[in-house]
């Protein structure tokens, strides 16, 4: 089996967006084949890919071809600040700011069903809250259309652009969605399923008559159902019901078909429904993957999307819905990686300390064996609330290809597994979530292939954190941790949210605590405040533009572990925020969480 360096795990092409140019020839996407994030042109017949940016220090992401032409709409922040404006590429390829100023963020919300005005969210009037405005898609004049004053999140708008969704959290298992009807712009919002109180309600889709808006909800049992609320008659319906969450669902311009996602143990389904021959489509066998992030075309005769995998980046491919023809546009795998080499995710379950099954993916190097057993890390997705699903993921890859089992925890509190799972670790964070780590661990140990004292602890974000809470609160169970942009103070990260989240400031006060009324018990679960008993060597990696967990957190972690005399390297990168988009960035990062395992596994 070959062994592959991180830069060649790398030069495979990481590929995102989808969007139909105005006569289906060619669709919109960003990839990072050069060392950053840039907008792509890839036309369906020939396959050639055409660059439209050429940023070299800010990743690009495009968000849509205009309806009538060539021009389209893209975003980009500064070095990962999450400020995000939106721009226009104009015919003559120069950019313009649709959004200018200082520390705002925009987002795009839609098209009108008419095709000459969109929609846009920015938080210029107040940090706080996103208004609605409407842009002419000719000149991009635009109006204000509602003003949002009272901490709503706005979720979607309506195709006519009559209604709008707007999302209420309460507190963590208290999120209702409302309807804001622009004709009757003093009515109160309309609440949905509002006397629900253990309940969370998101919104999926308006159809494209405008007579339904499409919300999932857990009112009615563990996982989230499909229900469409008609939005003249004030009435509720279901739409699907059944065992795991429904994460998406959306329709073709017309509404001839309607796509919808499932999330099924970490694994994404598709059903196709044509909803004028209320069948379902049957598209041909696809290579061992998933489908993800599915766009029909504007004449609803072409549904583009990626397929994903363990051993499989997204690649995209087109379907024509009239003949069922299934077409491959991509091969985004580095042409120096063999597929073979690369490893298979197996979910599995294990018990934890109070026999509460806990799913995981485990993914086994091909040359672990019970006379040669190799050395394992636990990693511990983002959050909280994540999920680890099966998808390629380059830095797990590479460091299984060297030999270092991995075990992907989904512990309580992750999502895709029902609500009281989700809501098992509200305010036992650094917890109950850690001992799932730890019997993760122990579960680790009783497999012969694994050297039982060869296993560390790794994660980025929330997953940061509990690497961190391992390393502090069961100092002795894990022989390293890696913590990549991880919490160490609670009590700051919570006083330091970034005003654009305020309207979910609830959710996560009522989930991990209240920066004032639970000072102590977040004080109790801070690595930081316990950074002392710390005694395993740590590696840190941070972004330094990160909005989310500031700089400081990993400065003064590092500071504080290395009074232990414990062995810590410190990785920041100044030209990136939370989660590291440039190339080149990765690939340092890559190769130092391999080198410090070498060094102390």
């Amino acid at each position: 089996m070959e062994k592959y360096s991180a830069q060649e795990f790398f030069e495979t092409t990481a590929m995102l967006g989808l969007s139909f140019s105005h006569d289906e020839s060619v669709i919109l996407v960003a990839q990072d084949s050069t060392k950053i994030f840039n907008t792509y042109a890839i036309d369906i017949t020939t396959r050639k890919i055409e660059p439209l940016t050429q940023s070299t220090s800010e990743s690009i992401f495009p968000v849509s071809f205009f309806p009538h032409d060539n021009r389209f709409l893209f975003t980009k922040d500064q070095h990962g600040n999450e400020l995000d404006h939106l721009y226009v590429q104009e015919f003559n390829g120069a950019a313009k700011d649709l959004t200018p100023g200082g520390r705002l963020k925009a987002e795009f919300v839609a098209w009108h069903q008419d095709r000459d005005k969109f929609w846009v969210l920015t938080n210029e009037r107040d940090a706080r809250s996103f208004d609605v405005y409407e842009y002419s898609e000719y000149d991009y004049q635009r109006i204000r259309i509602f003003e949002n004053r009272d901490d709503w999140e706005i979720r979607g708008i309506s195709c006519n652009g009559r209604w709008l969704a707007l999302q209420r959290i309460k507190t963590n298992t208290d999120v209702d969605l409302y309807v804001w009807d622009r004709q009757h712009p003093q009515r109160a919002a309309l609440a949905i399923n509002a006397e629900q109180v253990y309940c969370h309600e998101s919104f999926l889709s308006f159809s494209p008559d405008n007579k339904h808006l499409y919300y999932r909800t857990n009112a009615h049992g563990e996982f989230h159902e499909a229900w469409r609320y008609d939005l003249e008659n004030n009435r509720h319906e279901p739409v699907y019901q059944g065992k795991w969450d429904i994460v998406a669902l959306r329709f073709s311009r017309k509404g001839r078909y309607r796509v919808t996602h499932r999330n099924e143990d970490g694994w994404f389904r598709v059903y196709i429904r044509d909803m004028d021959k209320k069948t379902d489509v049957q598209p041909p066998a696809i290579p061992d993957g998933q489908m993800l992030n599915a766009e029909f075309s504007p004449s609803e005769s072409k549904l583009a999307f990626y397929v994903n995998g363990d051993k499989c980046p997204s690649d995209l491919f087109v379907l024509d819905l009239d003949t069922l023809t299934l077409v491959r546009l991509t091969k985004n795998l580095s042409p120096h990686i063999h597929p073979d080499d690369l490893v298979e995710g197996q979910v599995i379950r294990f018990a934890s300390f109070d026999s509460l099954q806990i799913p995981a993916i485990l993914y086994r190097p091909k040359e672990a064996t019970v006379e040669r057993p190799v050395a394992a890390m636990l990693w511990v997705h983002g959050g909280p609330g994540g999920q680890s699903v099966s998808c390629y993921f380059p830095l797990i890859q590479h460091l299984v290809n060297h030999g270092i089992a991995i075990l992907a925890v989904n512990n309580r509190g992750s999502s895709g597994y029902g609500k009281a799972f989700f809501h098992a670790d509200d305010k036992k964070h650094g917890d109950v979530d850690l001992k799932d780590c730890v019997w993760g661990k122990k579960y680790l140990q009783s497999l012969k292939w694994i050297d039982a004292q060869r296993i560390g602890i790794m994660g980025a974000s929330y997953g940061g954190y509990l690497t961190l809470a391992a390393l502090a609160f069961a100092p002795e169970e894990f022989s390293i941790g890696i913590d990549i942009f991880g919490v160490s103070n609670w009590v700051r990260t919570l006083e330091q949210i970034p005003e654009w989240w305020h309207a979910a400031r609830a959710e996560l006060y009522t989930e991990i605590g209240h920066p004032q009324k639970d000072r102590d018990a977040l004080i109790a679960k801070s690595p930081l405040f316990h950074a002392d008993k710390i005694t395993r060597p740590m590696l840190v990696v941070q972004g330094a533009h990160d909005p989310r967990v500031l700089q400081i957190e990993s400065d003064e972690i590092v500071a504080k572990v290395k009074e232990n005399g414990v062995p810590v390297e410190y990785l920041l990168f100044n030209d990136e925020g939370h989660g590291f988009e440039k190339k080149i960035n990765r690939i340092k990062a890559s190769e130092a969480y391999l080198e410090f395992i070498r060094r102390y596994l």
